[in-house]
C-alpha cells in the first residue's frame, strides 16, 4: 500500500498542469507522477530536468539511455519505475528478453552483451550504484566509445534514477497494472545434459 496517496482524478487546478506536462500527450498519469504532485514546488522543479533526461537534447541514444534507467532502478531493487521503462522503452530500444534479464538480475559480463560499450555502459552503472564512483579501468573502457558529453550525461543520468528509486521505493509507490515485473524477467536456466 502506498505510503502517500496518489492524487486521483478529477485533478485540481494545481495537479492537472503539472500532470499534462509531465506525461505524453493523451497519456493517463502514471501513480509515481500522481504522487509527485502532491508537492507541487518539487514536481514544478523536476519538470526541467526530467524533461532533459527523456529528451532528444540527452547526448545518449535512447538504447543507451534505458539500459542505464533500467540498470540503475534494477540495482536500486525499484520495481516501479523499471517496470514502467521496460514495458514503454523496451521494445522501442530493442532490448531483448536476454538483455532485460541481465539488466534486472545479471552482469555486464554476461552473453548477451556483444557490444563492449554496452558492457563497459553496464559496469560503470554498477560501479556507480555500488561505491559512488567509477574505477580508472571502468572509466577508459566507457570513455573509449563515448564523448565527454554523454559521459556527463551517464553520470547524472544515473544520479537522477537513483533519486527516482529512492523516492518510489520510500513513498511504496504501487506498481502499474501494465508494467513488466521483476519476476517475468528471470535469466535462463542453463539446461543440464541428460
Amino acid at each position: 500500500m502506498a505510503r502517500i496517496a496518489p492524487v486521483t482524478a478529477p485533478f485540481d487546478d494545481v495537479s492537472a498542469p503539472l500532470l499534462t506536462a509531465m506525461m505524453p500527450a493523451g497519456a493517463d498519469p502514471i501513480g509515481l507522477f500522481r504522487t509527485f504532485v502532491r508537492n507541487p514546488t518539487m514536481s514544478t522543479a523536476m519538470l526541467d530536468w526530467g524533461a532533459y533526461e527523456l529528451s532528444r537534447r540527452l547526448s545518449l541514444s535512447m538504447r543507451d539511455r534505458e539500459i542505464v534507467i533500467d540498470r540503475t532502478c534494477a540495482r536500486c531493487g525499484c520495481e516501479y519505475e523499471w517496470g514502467v521503462h521496460v514495458a514503454a522503452f523496451g521494445d522501442r530500444v530493442q532490448l531483448d528478453g536476454d538483455q532485460i534479464a541481465s539488466l534486472t538480475h545479471g552482469a555486464p559480463t554476461d552473453p548477451c552483451w556483444t557490444d563492449p560499450a554496452e558492457a563497459a555502459l553496464i559496469a560503470v552503472v554498477d560501479q556507480l550504484h555500488d561505491h559512488a564512483r567509477v574505477d580508472d579501468a571502468a572509466w577508459a573502457a566507457l570513455a573509449a566509445h563515448r564523448s565527454d558529453q554523454q559521459l556527463l550525461d551517464v553520470l547524472l543520468l544515473a544520479g537522477w534514477y537513483h533519486a527516482v528509486s529512492y523516492a518510489a521505493n520510500g513513498a511504496q509507490v504501487e506498481l502499474e497494472p501494465w508494467a513488466a515485473r521483476f519476476a517475468d524477467h528471470r535469466p535462463r536456466q542453463a539446461t543440464q545434459p541428460t
